[in-house]
């Protein structure tokens, strides 16, 4: 199991991401396809190639193949949403806010699953990407549609340890490569 695989390569000094490694995705509440979504999708946005590498077959095996390419969509269009969104919030000036932003992003609309689900994993990915913005947008569409706020919550558990999961291993590579 590509899991184990993961929690094996952990250093000993990052304890606790191995054990959190474990819960929040191997004792996970979420369904199926929200847990694999929100973990493809996470995968991706770490940007870390053992990470990826180790969880997306089971999540491929766990995902329907359109379950599977959307949350391959969701992490790319909050890749280009998240940086777009987050400057224009940085930015001192308030007229960005009032400029269209001319970028598509009809994958939003029509994702090809749930949108809840569409939803989480997009707020799972901007969660990585520190975007303000869009964690408020998301994170209220997700309300208005009646998920609660531990739902919404497993997400960026999953989220932030999956980050912390691929720094430090990648850093490992590196320092041990």
């Amino acid at each position: 199991m590509a899991l184990d695989e993961l929690k094996s390569a952990i250093p000993d000094y990052a304890k606790d991401l191995k054990l959190n490694l474990g819960s929040v995705i191997g004792n996970s509440n979420l369904p199926q396809q929200q847990l694999w979504g929100t973990v493809l999708s996470c995968a991706i946005a770490t940007r870390s190639p053992i990470v990826l590498r180790e969880l997306e077959p089971e999540a491929k095996a766990n995902l329907s193949p359109e379950a599977y390419t959307a949350a391959k969509a969701a992490a790319a269009i909050m890749a280009m949403n998240n940086v777009y969104y987050r400057t224009r919030h940085l930015l001192s000036d308030p007229e960005y806010g009032n400029l269209r932003a001319g970028l598509r992003m009809n994958v939003i609309g029509n994702p090809g699953v749930e949108k809840v689900d569409f939803e989480l994993w997009s707020l799972a990915v901007s969660a990585i990407n520190g975007c303000g913005m869009c964690l408020d947008s998301h994170e209220q569409v997700l309300r208005k549609a009646g998920v609660d706020r531990e739902t919404i919550q497993e997400a960026f558990k999953i989220a932030s340890v999956l980050q912390a999961v691929g720094a430090t291993l990648d850093a490992e590579a590196v320092l041990n490569g």
